[in-house]
């Protein structure tokens, strides 16, 4: 078993080293193959971030009548909280929303001005409440209508319902749009690196036809050239990611320019072997699978 297997490796070599200007055609298109792969990873790693940010923008706000308890306001936050639509719930009392409209308008003399000539704080206090998804806003306003709340003022969802029904079509549109792109591109990238090691295996037909006639089992026929895309898999993992990881450094300030969440120098830096081992494994599984698939149709005669 042991010699078997040294000579299919070795003849696998023989070939991959053989053919070299097929074997340079084979790593060049998987490489383009694995590129798209690795360029499908950052767009879902942008597109899950841009989704995010945009969801992160948007909650409603619960502000209370004048004397109403802080007790009770705390009473509902709880309730809130335990929703499980509710990501989470921040309390800002009148104290807190008149600290932040101060910082808000420092420069606005007078504004500043007109505060400080009231008596009392004119401002109320709220409760921000973030949801999981968009669609769970719905859900929680209608929570707090049914409830009825006697301390509660103003419910903000439906100021802000036409932008979050706008976010929900967008995040729809965004993650639809990536699945289909997803699919779409590697699809394609599979077909290209597939067809390339089929037109080297087709080029040693006869060959192969000539193995099979004399009594040599599919297996011994099938594995040098599996042994063959593992290598070019192999090579084109090594080299599509040490040309793609500079490609992330220099993008990386121009999309941290329009999405100031996502930071690829960071996230490459944070996931460099896990994204290396990715590669790796789809070039080496991409080579196995079209070498066996391709070989397969030239062992029956």
């Amino acid at each position: 078993m042991f010699t078997s297997l040294y000579r299919i490796i070795k003849y696998g070599v023989q070939n991959f080293l053989r053919s070299s200007w097929l074997s340079a055609v084979t790593v060049i298109m998987m490489i383009l193959g694995l590129i798209v792969f690795q360029s499908l990873i950052i767009f879902n790693v942008v597109t899950s971030s841009a989704v995010k940010s945009l969801q992160d923008k948007i909650d409603i706000c619960v502000y209370f009548e004048p004397d109403a308890p802080e007790d009770d306001i705390l009473l509902l936050k709880n309730d809130l909280e335990n929703l499980p639509e509710v990501k989470r719930v921040g309390y800002i009392s009148k104290e807190q929303a008149l600290v932040k409209f101060k910082s808000r308008h420092a420069e606005e003399k007078i504004v500043i001005q007109a505060l400080s000539e009231l008596e009392e704080n004119p401002l109320l206090a709220s409760l921000e409440i973030k949801a999981f998804n968009p669609e769970d806003y719905q859900n929680i306003a209608k929570y707090l209508e049914d409830a009825n709340y006697p301390i509660i003022k103003k419910i903000t969802y439906t100021q802000n319902q036409l932008i979050i029904d706008r976010l929900i079509k967008i995040t729809d549109v965004i993650n639809k749009g990536g699945i289909a792109v997803t699919a779409g591109l590697a699809i394609i990238a599979f077909l290209v690196a597939f067809n390339t090691i089929r037109l080297g295996i087709y080029s040693n037909r006869r060959k192969i036809e000539i193995m099979r006639l004399v009594g040599a089992p599919n297996s011994f026929i099938r594995g040098p050239f599996v042994v063959q895309g593992i290598l070019c898999g192999a090579l084109a993992a090594v080299l599509s990611f040490s040309f793609f990881s500079p490609l992330i450094s220099l993008a990386s300030p121009y999309v941290t320019a329009f999405i100031p969440q996502v930071n690829l120098q960071n996230y490459l830096q944070n996931n460099y072997f896990t994204l290396f081992g990715w590669q790796l494994i789809t070039g080496i599984g991409l080579g196995i699978f079209s070498s066996a698939f391709a070989v397969k149709k030239y062992l029956k005669i």
